[in-house]
């Protein structure tokens, strides 16, 4: 891509106010133009497909599907492409998540205006974009010797629910708020306390809390 060359930006986030906030900051930016959007991930997996763009802000907390899965999506349909996730959540968790998921970047919502154009640019330029914060926590990991932590062992879903329990939701709030069924939350839970060789909600919120998956 030609420095001149305008870089197209998908934005996939559930909140309207979110995006008309990003659409302002990136209209300050003469090389980058936005070019597409959606409010859920089958809708960005649909007209990503038509837009033409050459990245994707993708947030990682959708209403019917969880960012990460649309991600695997739309890697598994176009390997080259460009995704950088947007998140509520804190960094060294979800981050490495979807990085491990074929993620070019990751950024936290409270990123600066400044940061956010950066990102767009580094990973439409092909490179992979992480905060310095990430960086540091990211290159801590690399040479040691440690097993796999329990929560590691989770799918995608699984550990959404496992956050979600432990922030105080119950399993009929979580199931509205992800458009599932509460049989299908419950079974969620199951298998994760099973995997997590935990006994009850309590016993996951601690460890959540103790191994700082949560704020």
């Amino acid at each position: 891509m030609t420095e001149k060359a305008n870089i197209r930006v998908f934005i996939a986030d559930d909140h309207a106010i979110v995006r008309e906030g990003l659409k302002q900051i990136l209209a300050e930016s003469r090389d980058i133009v936005v070019a597409g959007e959606a409010e859920n991930g089958v809708d960005a997996i649909k007209l990503f497909r038509s837009a033409k763009c050459h990245v994707m802000l993708l947030d990682i907390s959708l209403p019917d599907r969880s960012g990460i899965e649309v991600l695997k999506q739309l890697k598994k349909e176009n390997p080259e492409m460009a995704v950088l996730m947007l998140s509520m959540h804190r960094e060294d968790q979800y981050a490495i998540r979807s990085l491990k998921a074929g993620a070019a970047g990751y950024l936290t919502k409270q990123s600066a205006p400044r940061e956010l154009v950066t990102a767009i640019r580094q990973v439409a330029a092909g490179q992979k974009y992480v905060s310095a914060a990430l960086a540091q926590a990211l290159a801590a990991q690399v040479g040691e010797d440690h097993e796999v932590a329990l929560h590691d062992t989770l799918s995608d879903r699984e550990y959404q629910t496992l956050t979600m329990i432990a922030s105080g939701k119950t399993v009929s709030a979580i199931a509205a708020e992800l458009s599932l069924s509460v049989k299908t939350i419950s079974e969620y839970r199951a298998r994760l306390l099973v995997k997590m060789r935990l006994k009850n909600s309590a016993e996951l919120t601690h460890y959540a809390i103790r191994n700082q998956l949560i704020e």
